[in-house]
């Protein structure tokens, strides 16, 4: 699959549709103490969250970007399997954090804690009213995320839509973005090895026409690899393999009687229906505004025990630089 790098330079008066679950899950992820554990205020709160979302939003926005954070609502029931594998594998995952911890093997440790993130009702709260401060819009979509932040995508309200996942291609969006919130030098796993992350840049139709395939034949190609919805795919089929029979016979109703004992546990039909027709709104409303500097520093100072210097430089850079903006965008409209 093609792929772009991009900087956030270049990125600079576009919009991005962010899927905020899919985000945050990542500063979660990423966030955190050296011994694995997340940061949190003085009741015990977590917010490593918060975190992520006030730093790495405010240096989208002083680089020129628009960003709008799209919130899931209830989950396809389809999903459900899904949903328990992973709440299985965090688990899992925090036992073998505990055996770290005890071992005294803090690198290790911190890697199992990473995948034991788990997203509380409060954090998402918590998100949109530091948000509503920041003036950045969000959405809350009746279900899942990025199928709404495909939707902006497509209708024009965003030029991108940003999630670490591939479904967003099956969704339909346009134009995909990677590594929008987690661009940096990132240290590898049990090495003494840094990497520098940078955006990466999808374009659907660009896809379809080097693997010469329709949007439709790609979510085949993804239902017979696996999607949320159908998370096991079919076993021994490979994308290389799953690419050679939707091209050579079409579609995954004719793939499927070519494959011996497969059977699949939800009609694709259902599938390609989410995909195609998911469940979204329209009614919503998109400004950007300039910070509540008080309200900011208000809510994760006084509230979630965030340092005032830090929160109060970080605002008021990014404050800063909207009105810098604003007049550059102001004196350019009244020369042309």
């Amino acid at each position: 699959m093609t792929k772009t790098t991009v900087s956030l330079e270049d990125l600079g008066g576009k919009s991005i549709a962010i899927d905020a679950y899919n985000t945050l899950y990542q500063f979660l992820a990423i966030i955190r103490q050296p011994d694995g554990t997340l940061l949190k205020d003085r009741t015990g709160r977590v917010t490593s969250h918060l975190s992520g979302l006030l730093y790495r939003t405010s240096q989208l926005v002083e680089r020129q970007i628009k960003v709008i954070y799209v919130f899931d609502g209830t989950p396809p029931a389809l999903k459900e399997v899904e949903i328990k594998r992973r709440m299985r594998a965090k688990e899992v995952a925090l036992v073998k954090y505990e055996k770290a911890l005890k071992k005294g093997d803090l690198e290790e440790a911190r890697i199992y804690a990473q995948a034991t993130s788990k997203l509380k009702d409060y954090m998402a709260d918590d998100s949109k009213k530091l948000l509503t401060l920041m003036g950045i819009p969000w959405v809350q979509a009746p279900s899942e995320g990025e199928a709404q932040a495909v939707y902006l995508a497509k209708k024009g309200d965003s030029n991108f839509c940003a999630s670490q996942d591939y479904d967003a291609l099956l969704f339909g969006t346009p134009r995909l973005l990677r590594n929008v919130t987690i661009t940096g030098r990132r240290k590898l796993p049990r090495k003494k090895v840094y990497i520098q992350v940078l955006p990466e840049l999808i374009e659907l139709d660009r896809v379809l026409k080097e693997l010469d395939i329709t949007h439709e034949q790609l979510i085949d190609i993804g239902i017979l690899l696996g999607t949320d919805f159908n998370p096991d795919g079919v076993k021994g089929v490979g994308p290389k393999t799953a690419l050679k029979l939707i091209k050579k016979h079409g579609n995954l109703e004719k793939v499927v009687p070519q494959l011996k004992e497969v059977e699949f546990p939800v009609n694709p039909q259902k599938i390609r229906d989410i995909f195609l027709n998911p469940e979204i709104t329209t009614n919503y409303k998109i400004e950007w505004r300039e910070p509540d500097i008080q309200g900011v520093v208000d809510f994760l100072c006084g509230q979630r025990d965030f340092s005032v210097s830090r929160v109060q430089k970080t605002i008021n850079k990014m404050t800063e630089s909207l009105r810098e903006n604003k007049s550059k965008v102001t004196l350019e409209s009244w020369f042309s």
